[in-house]
């Protein structure tokens, strides 16, 4: 892919001195402009999709710690001002008997007293970005607007919504091999969004064995997920813990709590946003119920806050249905949610639920 990018530069300046892979490195291609550097980098940004980020290399220095500060910190008054915030981001490659953090922190306090400006490792007004390449040191200054996070302000982490979340699901019953899959693909779904409980939710009498490879898929899949998203995640992560309740004794047992049944003769979510939105801010734990191979009874929708249709024309299949349930609501409450922890208000979704598990 290097030399493909570099291909498409060439084009665009076919005097520059280009470098696909430099000294071996992957992932990079290093460009001597014969025209105008800013110029040049516009044009690659709005033309070559295959380069993901462009970087104007202000200086080019020795890889040492105490060179590149130096250089920075001469830079730095030209491209951040006193009353801006500044991060350090520094990509080292190549053996050195330093490591990135000891750059940004070096690097970091040279530009401060040269600038006056404050640290600010999170969102940062302007970005030092440090690429060293072996004995190669080069320094740019971008505005941190350019950082792609998957988390900024504005936007509220759901994941602390879903865990009032109770799912209920009824099992996918028939033959034992479909029952496995379908429960490997239900945990799977629960654990990716970290709900509070998933109460597995039969009606009367049924096959045990059936139950039992269901139950056991679903196990499963909690697990498969659970243990990725413990190696990538950063921060704490919840098991999902399985229940089993017949489903008529389950909805007796909540009489009064907030109740959602998801099946295409309810209302459009979009139409009923409001009422979600309501129920959220109640700070009580929320009830979810789905169907699988039959749909949740009809008796059971006179005991539900809410009745939704999530994508009206289209009938689900149950390892879908909760996560597009999940990912309905998010949207159309995130806002509000998010709102409220931009004012500092404590946002309903963060209480736990009143009400035991």
């Amino acid at each position: 892919m290097e030399r493909v990018a570099a291909s498409y530069i060439a084009e665009m300046d076919p005097d520059a001195r280009i470098e696909p892979a430099p000294r071996g490195f992957r992932g990079l291609v290093l460009v001597e402009a014969s025209k105008d550097k800013y110029e040049l980098a516009r044009e690659i940004e709005a033309k070559v999709p295959e380069v993901e980020k462009v970087v104007v290399a202000e200086a080019c220095t020795e890889a040492d710690p105490a060179k590149i500060a130096e250089t920075a910190a001469a830079l730095a008054p030209r491209f951040i001002s006193s009353n801006e915030t500044f991060a350090v981001r520094t990509v080292r490659r190549g053996r050195h008997g330093f490591t990135s953090i000891d750059v940004n922190v070096v690097v970091g306090d040279a530009v401060r007293r040269a600038t006056g400006a404050q640290v600010n490792l999170r969102y940062p007004d302007k970005v030092v970005a440090v690429e060293i390449i072996q004995d190669l040191a080069l320094i740019a200054f971008y505005p941190g607007s350019r950082e792609w996070r998957k988390m900024k302000p504005g936007k509220y982490p759901l994941y602390k919504l879903f865990r009032r979340f109770s799912i209920v699901q009824m099992p996918y019953l028939g033959p034992l091999d479909a029952c496995r899959t379908m429960g490997v693909r239900v945990g799977r779904e629960v654990q990716n969004f970290e709900v509070g409980e998933l109460v597995v939710a039969p009606i009367g009498l049924v096959d045990a064995r059936q139950l039992y490879e269901f139950l056991g898929g679903v196990f499963e899949g909690i697990e498969s997920r659970y243990q990725i998203q413990r190696r990538s995640y950063g921060r704490d992560v919840r098991r999902v813990p399985v229940y089993v309740q017949d489903l008529y004794q389950l909805v007796r047992s909540r009489h009064g709590e907030p109740i959602i049944v998801f099946e295409p003769e309810g209302d459009p979510i979009s139409k009923r946003a409001k009422d979600v939105l309501e129920i959220v801010k109640r700070g009580r734990r929320v009830t979810l119920l789905f169907g699988s191979r039959e749909g949740i009874p009809e008796g059971v929708y006179r005991f539900a806050d809410l009745v939704l249709d999530i994508a009206p024309g289209i009938t689900l299949s149950t390892e879908y249905a909760a996560a597009a349930a999940l990912i309905a609501i998010g949207s159309v409450v995130h806002d509000e949610l998010a709102a409220e922890q931009v004012n500092g208000e404590d946002s309903a979704a963060d209480k736990q639920p009143k009400d035991a598990a």
